[in-house]
């Protein structure tokens, strides 16, 4: 069986952190996403600069949502968490991530994916998903370069902040890929 207490500890990979999300760490996030005010109209909660605290709150005050700051250098640059985790399944989808636009492109992204998968899979997990709104193609790529694999459309699956009946992209990653993918010096 996973070990789901053993998820929520500090991740390390060069000046790449995930630390676990606290309150400090709230108004550093808060500029953070508010540098990209209009990426949240694609997203299934809103934190911009109207809707921040309630956002940040209802996330603090989830325990099924196991939530990282993201700093680069010390400086908060975003965040992901963990979510939907099943340990007796094996289970857990990555989400709930935002990087500031500074940090886009860099592959600091991919880097801190590969981090939460890596340590996902050290504490026994079998599955990772990711859940992706379908407007947000540059999530999707992400995925896909990292190996995730399409595993269809849920429609309608949800509805936004905004009112948005959101089609749900759903990707997977499964621990025997991922290791045989590292292993084959890939």
């Amino acid at each position: 069986m996973a070990d789901a207490a053993r998820l929520l500890v500090p991740l390390v990979e060069g000046d790449a952190r995930l630390v676990p999300l606290e309150e400090r760490h709230r108004e550093a996030l808060r500029a953070a996403c508010a540098a990209d005010a209009d990426i949240w109209a694609i997203y299934n909660v809103s934190y911009d600069p109207d809707h921040f605290d309630a956002s940040f709150d209802a996330l603090m005050a989830n325990p099924a949502r196991l939530g990282f700051a993201i700093l680069q250098d010390d400086a908060v640059i975003g965040m992901t968490a963990y979510l939907g985790v099943d340990a007796g399944k094996g289970l857990l989808e990555i989400g709930n991530s935002y990087i500031a636009p500074a940090a886009r492109g860099t592959g600091l992204n991919g880097r801190i994916k590969r981090l939460m998968i890596d340590h996902a899979i050290a504490c026994g997990f079998r599955r990772i998903e990711f859940r992706i709104d379908a407007r947000n193609g540059r999530s999707m790529a992400a995925v896909e370069k990292l190996g995730g694999v399409k595993e269809g459309v849920l429609r309608q699956e949800r509805i936004t902040w905004n009112g948005h009946l959101r089609d749900t992209v759903l990707y997977s990653i499964l621990a025997d890929e991922w290791r045989a993918r590292f292993t084959a010096g890939s």
